[in-house]
């Protein structure tokens, strides 16, 4: 089938298309490079299966003229404003990254007719929950970042446009997702700050703060599990790992794999890293693992494997 991934040069969106075309698919990428980057996608440069627009997403007009051209089968909606501290001094960025582009992509969906989509959400849209373990009824949902709430949004429009055009929708809410082509993040930001002074590291917070990591290569397996196993409406499942990782932790994992000894950590102090960050998260994931999945990795062997696959 033809495939578009929007927001495909991304961390995330260039894995899923690597998958996507090894079964076989012919995909469709739409990138403006605003989170996404070249790099990641440059090894598809000469495959006859794939395309890319370099297009903003958000731009209705242009997006029309590529649905009408392409006549997709499947929409794998990707793009968003990842980066949560960026967008706390402009939130008109997640406006318009995070929740203008979902609008404009399930405005195309219900014009040319195109009935499948998934949406990748995020762990975001249950704020701070304060540690309690959160399944996909939880209530109330109460962002607590730009990003998050824009997400939410994002959600609610794919709600309504499921019901008035009989969309077939699949939505993950994940948590922290790690692994090759990182561009942001912890483990980027700690391998940074160690290249450049390995004898010492900051760290945002207290560094107690605890939350899962599903490594890239288990979220893309289970997106390929469950794409087209998808009844009219909205299917949500929360998606990640059964542990967590602690921020201390992370930092004592990044140092091992580096080799680096006697490394002095300096903590900002604080219950949380910055101004939006939830300090402590759990899933509740009964729902997936009745469906048949579990992630391969723990949380802190899915940090240890991002290092590696970082360095």
């Amino acid at each position: 089938m033809k495939v578009l991934v929007a927001g495909g040069a991304g961390f995330i969106g260039s894995n899923l298309i690597d998958a996507l075309l090894a079964e076989g698919h012919e995909v469709v990428c739409i990138d403006n490079f605003f989170i996404g980057t070249r790099e990641n996608i440059a090894h598809l440069k000469d495959e006859p299966r794939f395309k890319l627009y370099e297009q903003d997403l958000t731009e209705l007009e242009a997006l029309k003229a590529i649905f009408q051209r392409e006549k997709f089968d499947y929409v794998f909606h990707m793009a968003a404003n990842s980066d949560i501290q960026a967008s706390a001094e402009k939130p008109e960025v997640e406006y318009k990254n995070t929740y203008t582009t979902t609008f404009c992509i399930l405005e195309c969906m219900r014009l040319y007719g195109v009935k499948r989509l998934f949406f990748c959400s995020t762990s975001a849209v249950y704020g701070d929950a304060q540690g309690s373990q959160v399944n996909e009824l939880f209530s109330p949902l109460a962002p607590i970042s730009y990003y998050g709430s824009c997400k939410l949004g994002s959600e609610a429009l794919i709600s309504a446009f499921s019901y008035m055009n009989d969309l077939h929708s699949l939505v993950f809410r994940f948590p922290n997702v790690i692994g090759p082509r990182l561009t942001h993040g912890v483990i980027f930001d700690f391998i940074k700050r160690l290249r450049q002074e390995p004898g010492q590291l900051t760290i945002l917070g207290d560094g107690r703060q605890c939350k899962p990591y599903l490594h890239v290569s288990d979220l893309v397996e289970c997106i390929m599990r469950f794409k087209d196993q998808v009844p009219a409406g909205v299917t949500t499942y929360n998606v990640g790992g059964s542990t967590q990782s602690t921020v201390t932790g992370i930092a004592e994992i990044v140092c091992r794999e580096m080799g680096l000894k006697d490394v002095a950590f300096h903590y900002t102090g604080g219950r949380g890293g910055w101004k939006g960050d939830v300090p402590v998260f759990a899933y509740n994931l009964d729902k997936i693992h009745a469906a048949g999945w579990q992630a391969t990795m723990t949380s802190d062997e899915a940090v240890a494997q991002t290092v590696r696959d970082v360095l």
